[in-house]
Parts: C-alpha cells; sequence; structure tokens
C-alpha cells in the first residue's frame, strides 16, 4: 500500500544531527529493531555524505539487538575520497553501544566488459497471490490463531495484521505455519508496493530493506522450521549487497534465494535480484543465527 510505502520512505529519510551524525527513528511493535531497517538507514547515512557516484557494494555486521523504543544514531566516517571509488564506514549506535557496523562503496559511472547468469523461468508475479490471499485461509481460523498467538503474542499479531511496504508474491509454496521440510530455494518476486522518487539512494535502501525480510528462510525450508513456532532464535549476523545495474525498487524484481550450508547454529544464504527483463542487477549473502530454543522445566 502506498501509505505503508510513504511510512517506509519516512523512515530512511534520516534527521542530519550533526556533521557526520544522523538520527533515524524506529517503528514500534516489534520485540527488536528490523535488520533490514538498519541496513537502509545506514545505506542512506553513508550516501547522504557522499558527493558523486553510487553505491556498488556494501558489508556489514549486525553487533546487538536494535532497540524500537528509541532512535538510533549513525555516525559516518569518511575514510576514502577517491577520484573514482569512495569508501564510508556508518556505525549505528544505541544506549551508548554500537549495535551495527557497516562499510560502503560508491562509484563514478564507468565502462567495462559485461557478462551475467540467465535469469531462472518462473512463473509472473502477476499469477500468484499476494500476501493478504496468502494469509486470508491462516487468519480465518480462530483456532490456530489464538495458539499462535499465545505462543509468541508480538510477533504474530504483528506479522498477520500489519500492512506491508514491500509487495512480495511467493513463487516457491509452503506453509509459513506448519512447513514441510523443502529444498533450500526460495524464489519470490519483490516490490515496492507504490511508486518511489526517482533517487538512486532511495532505490537502493528500499533494496537493502527487502532483502532482509526472506533470505533466512532458505535456511529453514530444509528443516520444517517456521519462525512462528518459538522453537528457534533467529537473527541476521552479517550481511552484504553488490549493484550491478541500475535498477527500480518500485518495478518488479525476482528474488532467488539458496542456501547452500548450515551448521553451527548459523544459516548461510545467498540471492539474487532480476530486474524483469532479466538483468541480474542485486547479489546478496548473508549469514544467519538459528539457535534451537532449550527451555527449562
Amino acid at each position: 500500500m502506498q501509505k505503508s510505502l510513504d511510512n517506509l520512505i519516512a523512515l530512511l529519510d534520516l534527521e542530519e544531527f550533526e556533521v557526520n551524525i544522523f538520527r533515524g527513528r524506529c517503528t514500534e511493535g516489534w520485540q527488536r529493531v528490523f535488520g533490514g531497517q538498519v541496513l537502509g538507514q545506514a545505506l542512506v547515512a553513508a550516501g547522504r555524505t557522499v558527493d558523486e557516484g553510487v553505491a556498488h557494494s556494501f558489508h556489514a555486521y549486525f553487533l546487538r539487538p536494535g532497540d524500537s523504543t528509541i532512535p538510533i544514531l549513525y555516525n559516518v566516517d569518511r575514510t576514502r575520497d577517491g577520484r573514482t571509488f569512495t569508501t564510508r564506514r556508518v556505525t549505528a549506535i544505541q544506549h551508548g553501544h554500537a549495535i551495527f557496523h557497516l562499510e560502503a562503496s560508491f562509484q563514478r559511472a564507468e565502462s567495462g566488459p559485461e557478462h551475467q547468469d540467465e535469469m531462472p523461468d518462473v512463473p509472473d508475479p502477476e499469477s500468484l497471490p499476494t500476501w493478504q490471499e496468502r494469509m486470508a485461509p491462516l487468519a480465518s481460523q480462530t483456532e490456530l490463531v489464538e495458539k499462535l498467538t499465545a505462543r509468541a503474542p508480538d510477533r504474530v499479531k504483528y506479522w498477520f495484521a500489519r500492512d506491508r511496504p514491500i509487495d512480495i508474491r511467493h513463487i516457491t509454496e509452503f506453509d509459513p505455519i506448519t512447513p514441510e521440510k523443502l529444498p533450500a530455494r526460495l524464489q519470490v518476486w519483490v516490490r515496492a508496493d507504490g511508486r518511489l522518487p526517482d533517487s538512486t539512494l532511495l532505490h537502493q535502501c528500499i533494496a537493502a530493506f527487502a532483502s532482509d525480510m526472506t533470505l533466512l528462510k532458505a535456511v529453514a525450508l530444509p528443516h520444517g522450521i517456521a519462525w512462528s513456532d518459538g522453537a528457534h532464535m533467529v537473527a541476521s549476523l552479517d550481511h552484504a549487497m553488490w549493484f550491478h545495474r541500475a535498477f527500480r525498487a518500485d518495478d518488479w524484481l525476482l528474488y532467488d534465494q539458496q542456501s547452500p550450508t548450515a551448521g553451527g547454529a548459523r544459516g548461510f544464504s545467498t540471492g539474487r535480484m532480476f530486474s524483469r527483463d532479466g538483468q541480474l542487477v542485486i547479489s546478496v549473502v548473508q549469514e544467519g543465527l538459528i539457535r534451537p530454543i532449550t527451555r527449562r522445566r
């Protein structure tokens, strides 16, 4: 919905608190700050200190859970201003501690040799159900909703009820509440649910926000893990993105995600985003914590 997307755009519109210091607000209603929000806000902070060039990559580490009840300060270190490449390091701070680090590189436009993987053959997004259509049968099952709400009330209520700024259409079909074990590959179409201004940095930040929404689900599929079951602690540990070509985040992007391995309470995932005309525009890599919760008797 455009209203929900406008709220996300406002969330990414940081206040310049001081030179190289920005302040971003949080959206309450979740136990901790969503990782995609911190990714997007940190990239905004970095980009606002760069005069020329666009982001071509960033590498980030999630250090501590973010507190959704207070703002986040983003401190930008102007590491390097080169003729072609510019580097920025961003530290996100809450309660006097670093909760997140991001290193981003920006490049002025250049030309060179090009090649890419072919886009997978998948159904068109219009042929797939919306989030609301997928959830409607589950949301109508009063007994199921009450059971899930009792198990994880804040998470499940928010998950079912909230408006979403990102339109996600699942190509890979699975039951989000009681999933069966499936291959470790998840394919979805994603786009901003509305129109965005013509800002390359904003489109990159929206894509970063969206990239963190489903990537660890590829790790969960072969184990039949449902995030709503309360049996696992799940959190992003690090996240990296490479922007290969120009794109619009309010046009459909095919997000092809795979998990080559999991072990040691960590799951590893890779993702590729293709524009609808088959251009490989973004590559993503993430490792996340997936720790079974042992409950004391």
